[in-house]
């Protein structure tokens, strides 16, 4: 497990930040009112609604795009969703249902925030999202193609959004340098102690038993992996990638500065505990903390 110490101070502040963000868009890939949108649309429940909805800001794109830039699933799984979801509904029409279950699910777990805060925290994601930059990160750069909206609310959504997808394109981008396949990643971050339990890992990203073992002998027989859990070199490797991933996603807070960035971890953390207090998460999909 990647400890904070692990990381330079500054280094600690853009990934604590980023932690507490990550509430105020993850939250949606297990609200019901997700499902419930993209449904009405004609995209299948499930799998399907995740896979169109997050990559329907790139457009109609094929299975190897999505496997390619979502970096841990398994490619059978987006075969089977991609690119039929396209024949189902537009990406524009998945786009538009995706914010408007966004604002649903955040007012009915936000349960009514200050409006203060929510205007504030939309003001410094947007200031913080102006020095992001597309090269690299396609996943990001589709979704700062899209508009800002006009309600706070979804300016907030919007924000943490582009934050959380450039980060994430910036950790494929460090995974791949270190000679990590998606599934290997996968394995080795579950077995920090952090994020998916490992059940929960499999049953969502589409992995087989045996693809998984194959994954498991394979990080076993490089030494990163013994006696079910990670060696001395495994640690040193999720390590060095955490370290890579904050360093890449760093500029937005770094251009807040210190005074700015702690506002908001400060407001994105309140905001972020009242979704978890109000059930954004069903039990047992992350491991304890």
């Amino acid at each position: 497990m990647v400890s904070a110490d692990q990381l330079s101070p500054s280094l600690r502040v853009v990934a604590r930040t980023h932690r507490r963000l990550e509430p105020l868009h993850s939250h949606v890939y297990f609200a019901p009112e997700t499902d419930e949108h993209l449904t009405a649309l004609g995209i299948r429940p499930g799998r399907m609604v995740y896979f169109a909805g997050r990559a329907a800001a790139m457009g109609a794109v094929g299975p190897g795009v999505v496997t390619a830039t979502f970096g841990n699933f398994a490619p059978a799984i987006v075969a089977r969703h991609v690119p039929r979801a396209w024949t189902l509904a537009s990406p524009e029409q998945v786009l538009a249902a995706r914010a408007a279950a966004a604002r649903a699910s955040l007012t009915r777990l936000l349960a009514d925030p200050p409006a203060e805060d929510v205007a504030e925290l939309a003001q410094l994601l947007r200031e913080a999202c102006t020095v992001l930059t597309p090269e690299g990160r396609p996943l990001y750069a589709g979704h700062a193609d899209q508009p800002w909206p006009e309600d706070p609310l979804l300016q907030v959504w919007h924000g943490v959004t582009l934050l959380r997808e450039h980060r994430g394109d910036g950790h494929v981008l460090t995974l791949v340098r270190h000679g990590l396949s998606g599934l290997e990643a996968l394995v080795t971050h579950t077995l920090t102690g952090r994020g998916f339990t490992e059940q929960s890992a499999r049953t969502t990203r589409g992995w087989s038993d045996e693809e998984w073992a194959a994954a498991v002998a394979g990080l076993t027989d490089r030494g990163l992996v013994a006696d079910g859990g990670l060696t001395a070199d495994g640690v040193a490797l999720r390590a060095a990638v955490e370290q890579e991933t904050d360093e890449l996603s760093a500029a937005p807070f770094v251009h807040l500065g210190a005074e700015r960035t702690e506002r908001v971890a400060d407001l994105g953390g309140r905001l972020a505990a009242r979704l978890v207090a109000n059930g954004a998460y069903p039990a047992g999909v992350f491991a304890a903390r």
